[in-house]
C-alpha cells in the first residue's frame, strides 16, 4: 500500500531552564551568583532521500519531537545543548505548513532544511549579576521550541509517466520497459497504486488509470493525478481494439487540462497497444486519425520485443 499523504505535529526541543545557584565554597560561604544557562533545544529538519519510495515510515507516527536542552548548573556549567533530529523522506516530498500554507519542495538529496527551531536555553542567574545587583535570584527557564502542524504530500519524480484509461496495458508496458513486477489483470482498475520501474537510470512511473471526472476525485481522482506534475516525458497508452480510441486519448487531457493544464505542455509520446488482437487496416485506420496531433506515435504489442525496443529507443532519444 503506498502512502503518500500524512499530517503531523513537529516539535522541537525545549531550550534547558538556567539556575539560580551561589557559590559555596570552604573559603566563602557567601559567595556570588554561579549559575549557568541552559542549552539550547534541538531542531527537527527534513532532508531528501533517494533509498525511500513512500511515507510508509510516516503510517503510525502522529508526531514527531526534538529532544531538549539540558538544565544550567553550579559552577556556572551550561547546560548541554541537544542534538538535531534530521527526518529523512522521499525524493519529491510537498511539505506544506498547515497554519501558515508556506510550501516547502524537497527534490534533491542535499543540506537538511529547517522544519521547526529548537527553543533558546535561558540564563542562570550569573548572567544577570551587575554593579547594582551582586546576589541576583533570578533565572530564565528554556523557551519552547517551535511547534509546526505539517502535511507531508509525495509526488513521485518519475523521468517517465505511463497514462491512459484503465485496462489500457500500462501495467504490462512497465513490465517490458523495465524491471518492475506490477500486478497485471484483464480488468479495469488492476493498479491501485503507481508503480516505479527503472529504464536503465531513468525512472518510469505506471500511474493508475484515470477516468472521465478524474480531476473531481471521481474513480482513483486527484490521488494519482499529483504523480504525473514531476514527470518529463508522458506515453499515452491506449487500447487500440476499443470502439473510439481518439475518445480514450481526448478523455485524459480533458482531465489534465481540468487539473492542471500544464500537464498538458509535457512531451508526449502515444502508443497504440495491443496490435496484435486486431487487423492491420485496423492499425492504419485508427493511426492515421491521431496524426493530426503532431505527436510521437507507435503502434504495437507489449507482446513483441521489436515493438518495445523501439518504443525504448525513442524514449531514451527524447530523455
Amino acid at each position: 500500500m503506498l502512502i503518500d499523504s500524512v499530517t503531523l505535529v513537529v516539535k522541537a526541543g525545549n531550550g534547558g531552564n538556567g539556575v539560580a545557584t551561589f557559590r559555596r565554597t570552604a573559603m566563602s560561604a557567601k559567595g556570588g551568583p554561579d549559575g549557568g544557562n541552559g542549552g539550547h533545544g534541538g531542531d527537527v529538519l527534513f532532508q531528501g532521500s533517494n533509498n525511500l519510495n513512500d511515507l510508509h515510515a510516516f503510517r503510525f507516527k502522529k508526531a514527531i519531537r526534538g529532544l531538549n536542552g539540558g538544565d544550567g548548573t553550579k559552577h556556572n556549567g551550561f547546560g548541554k545543548n541537544a542534538e538535531h533530529i534530521i527526518i529523512s523522506v522521499p525524493l519529491g516530498t510537498r511539505i506544506t505548513d498547515i497554519d501558515t500554507g508556506k510550501i516547502i519542495e524537497i527534490d534533491t538529496v542535499g543540506s537538511p532544511i529547517l522544519i521547526a527551531r529548537g527553543g533558546k536555553g535561558g540564563f542562570g542567574n550569573f548572567k544577570f549579576k551587575s554593579a547594582t545587583n551582586q546576589a541576583p535570584k533570578n533565572r530564565e527557564l528554556g523557551y519552547p521550541g517551535e511547534l509546526k502542524n505539517i502535511h507531508l504530500e509525495l509526488r513521485m519524480i518519475a523521468e517517465i509517466g505511463l497514462i491512459g484509461l484503465p485496462n489500457a496495458g500500462k501495467s504490462s508496458l512497465l513490465t517490458r520497459l523495465t524491471n518492475a513486477t506490477p500486478a497485471i489483470g484483464a480488468y479495469p482498475f488492476t493498479t491501485l497504486t503507481p508503480n516505479i520501474g527503472m529504464l536503465g537510470t531513468h525512472a518510469i512511473a505506471d500511474i493508475p488509470g484515470l477516468i472521465e471526472g478524474a480531476s473531481k476525485g471521481i474513480g482513483l481522482g486527484t490521488k494519482f493525478l499529483k504523480h504525473i506534475e514531476k514527470t518529463k516525458i508522458l506515453v499515452h497508452c491506449i487500447d487500440i481494439t476499443i470502439d473510439d480510441p481518439l475518445k480514450a486519448y481526448e478523455t485524459v487531457r480533458k482531465e489534465f487540462e481540468a487539473y492542471n493544464p500544464k500537464l498538458l505542455e509535457k512531451p508526449e509520446v502515444i502508443f497504440l497497444n495491443k496490435t496484435d488482437l486486431v487487423e492491420e487496416n485496423k492499425v492504419r485506420e485508427v493511426t492515421k486519425l491521431f496524426e493530426p496531433l503532431h505527436k510521437e506515435i507507435y503502434s504495437g504489442s507489449v507482446l513483441n520485443e521489436e515493438h518495445i525496443d523501439k518504443l525504448k529507443t525513442s524514449l531514451l532519444t527524447l530523455l
